[in-house]
């Protein structure tokens, strides 16, 4: 989703902390002063990402630790299963 916010210093900072709250802000332009009758007013444009449905609901239930009888990862080992991914190249 894209937004312009247009209000004062103080109004944009709350707007953008409150919408970095409830949804993920992945760009913040610059803030452009506005003439006229809309002196000391500010435009600004945003890029967020939203979901629809609530994502507390969606997330998997946490793993339990190593104390409380969950497993364990042998990093070494799996660095050595590891396969490394190879690009095909055509005619070769």
């Amino acid at each position: 989703m894209e937004a312009w916010l247009t209000g004062t210093l103080a109004e944009l900072d709350a707007a953008i902390r409150a919408l970095t709250g409830v949804a993920y802000v992945a760009y913040v332009g610059d803030r452009h002063p506005l003439t006229g009758t809309d002196a000391g007013r500010y435009r600004v444009f945003l890029r967020l990402a939203l979901t629809a449905a609530d994502t507390a609901s969606r997330r998997p239930a946490p793993a339990p630790a190593a104390a409380e009888g969950g497993a364990l990862i042998d990093l070494d080992t799996a660095r050595a299963a590891r396969r490394t991914a190879r690009k095909e190249i055509a005619g070769a």
